[in-house]
């Protein structure tokens, strides 16, 4: 895996990581009982987006260690996942 392939690997599990842990601790305005005008009351009261970002980053370390660790160790390859068998034998 090269440098470039590290950073996109990266880079694709901390927004998927994201998009996961957008949700959590979520409370809406309609929930709290106090809507801002112009909002719709499903808007979020608070979104701790920093905090939420601080924790992706940490959670996706994590997971793509795991996963460039199996991808450089060779115990899962491009071939095994090839049910197809168009690569040959």
């Amino acid at each position: 895996m090269s440098i470039a392939s590290g950073i996109v690997l990266y880079v694709v599990i901390w927004f998927m990581t994201f998009l996961v842990a957008l949700p959590f601790r979520l409370k809406t305005q309609g929930e709290a009982g106090e809507i801002v005008p112009g909002t719709h009351s499903g808007a979020p009261e608070q979104h701790h987006m920093k905090k939420k970002a601080m924790i992706t980053t940490i959670v996706a370390a994590v997971i793509w260690a795991i996963v460039a660790g199996i991808i450089l160790s060779g115990w899962i390859s491009l071939r095994d996942i090839d049910w197809a068998e168009r690569m040959g034998g």
